[in-house]
């Protein structure tokens, strides 16, 4: 559904007369596009664990099988290693992101507390 809006002095309306907050300035729409751009470029990597091996509970299919489920095995080793790995790297992304996001709060507070 569309909303049409309307000025009434300092705060924008829906038509009905609903008020509601100030309309946006556009250097805040500029920063919001900015901060939007900057977390497309900054996304998360997404780590994938690995499916865990399976072994029938078959005695007499795990042997048939064997040469396969070893390999399901050894795979499983070797890539949830690479899991790990992802896994540090994000963990290492997202704290300095938090890092910088929260150096960006402060500045946001410092400007609104000068206007």
């Amino acid at each position: 559904m569309r909303h049409h809006y309307a000025q009434v002095g300092k705060y924008s309306s829906i038509y009905g007369g609903q008020q509601v907050m100030p309309l946006v300035t556009k250097s805040t729409h500029t920063v919001t596009i900015s901060f939007i751009f900057l977390a497309f470029a900054a996304q998360a990597e997404t780590c994938l664990a690995p499916q865990r091996p399976f072994v029938p509970s078959d005695p007499a299919a795990a042997k048939e099988y064997e040469d396969l489920i070893r390999r399901d095995f050894e795979t499983y080793i070797s890539d949830v290693q690479d899991y790990f790995r992802c896994m540090e790297a994000e963990r290492g992304r997202a704290f300095t992101e938090a890092q910088e996001v929260s150096q960006e709060y402060g500045r946001f507070v410092q400007l609104m507390a000068a206007q």
